[in-house]
């Protein structure tokens, strides 16, 4: 069996069966995993949630803000922008099928035998393993609740920044949120920065560091595979990988076998379905 794992894919579902026909992917023997954002600014985000669904327990995924965002248009808590591009989901007939499924997914994988640990954007140096799994799980139990719509109305927002063991009710699932589908900076403290998204040698703030840069972070043992950063690219320091090259702005989707000694990487090059940001 070959355990792939697979950056921000974003509605490109051509350019993923490209790249799973280069991979040679079998689905009744292999596994893919998938860092988050399977849907929005590509032109085929149902295409890429039934497919992904359709694979079982040969996939795994973890939430990204896109994903988050999809589920709180349909549940009504947030209305569908121009520049959404998931407007299909909505009128899908199995809409409520997805739906179900997408907010039963994780926000962490971890992997004791493979020794990996996926999320969608970062961990703040405060948080060990235990204590990163312990978070998701509270997310993870809200979200497949009853109780989810109580969590969509108090989700957005970036306050509060920094981490406490004190944190309670919506500021804590925000704080949580925040660290597994938005982060990129933060200060040695561990107080979140949202608004920076450039490459570190292009952000001007000194006293930010990318997350899995901050001295002394708790969670530095640990072989991490995330997304969500488009401009970072492909990176690889200290156990740390990032797996979002940017598919939908013009870049590639890449992939990464990790059931090997030394992981090996396959990218299909892509056609660019939005306007590059900055």
């Amino acid at each position: 069996m070959a355990v792939y794992a697979i950056g921000d894919v974003q509605g490109c579902y051509t350019e993923l069966r490209r790249l799973l026909d280069s991979l040679h992917f079998d689905p009744a023997r292999d596994q893919l995993w998938f860092v988050g954002d399977l849907v929005n600014r590509g032109p085929q985000s149902l295409e890429c949630l039934r497919f992904v669904k359709d694979l079982g327990d040969g996939a795994v995924v973890t939430l990204g803000n896109h994903d988050l965002s999809l589920l709180l248009v349909i549940a009504g808590v947030k209305p569908l922008t121009a520049r959404n591009t998931t407007g299909d989901i909505l009128r899908a007939p199995d809409r409520d099928e997805l739906f179900n499924w997408l907010r039963h997914r994780p926000l962490l994988h971890h992997d004791p035998k493979l020794d990996y640990v996926m999320i969608h954007a970062g961990l703040p140096p405060q948080w060990d393993l235990a204590t990163a799994k312990g978070c998701a799980r509270e997310l993870e139990s809200l979200l497949r609740s009853e109780n989810y719509l109580e969590y969509f109305q108090g989700m957005y927002g970036d306050m509060p920044d920094i981490w406490s063991e004190n944190l309670q009710g919506v500021e804590r699932w925000r704080f949580i949120t925040n660290c597994f589908t938005r982060m990129r900076y933060c200060t040695a403290e561990g107080r979140l920065d949202l608004d920076t998204k450039g490459k570190p040698s292009k952000q001007d703030n000194k006293n930010l560091y990318p997350w899995f840069r901050v001295p002394g972070r708790r969670n530095a043992g640990m072989r991490i595979l995330f997304g969500h950063w488009s401009a970072l690219g492909l990176v690889r320091e200290n156990g740390v990988t990032s797996l979002d090259t940017g598919c939908v702005w013009g870049g590639a989707l890449t992939a990464m076998r990790l059931d090997t000694p030394d992981p090996r990487f396959l990218s299909v090059a892509c056609t660019p379905k939005q306007p590059i940001e900055d």
